[in-house]
């Protein structure tokens, strides 16, 4: 077992990891949705080669052929006028 701390913003482990990709997990997203690896204040900026890395050790797949994982944009509260146009 790998205690090594792979997403820094989550504390998510290498063994973590691994055991989401045995579980079924294939791709960034599912690793994601599954440990949160990526979803820190830097959104997988450190980590996400790690996870790919880690993907393709798993399943054998080219690293490069991993599908990247999705994003969203940040959020902020913002008030309706500014949607309305209003001043």
């Amino acid at each position: 077992m790998s205690d090594r701390i792979i997403c820094r913003c989550e504390e998510v482990t290498e063994e973590e990891i691994r055991m989401a990709i045995r579980d079924g997990a294939t791709t960034l997203t599912e690793v994601k949705r599954r440990t949160r690896a990526g979803m820190g204040l830097c959104q997988g900026r450190t980590c996400r080669k790690l996870v790919a890395q880690i993907i393709a050790q798993e399943t054998g797949v080219d690293p490069a052929i991993i599908p990247p994982p999705t994003t969203r944009p940040p959020v902020r509260a913002i008030k309706l006028g500014i949607i309305e146009g209003e001043k």
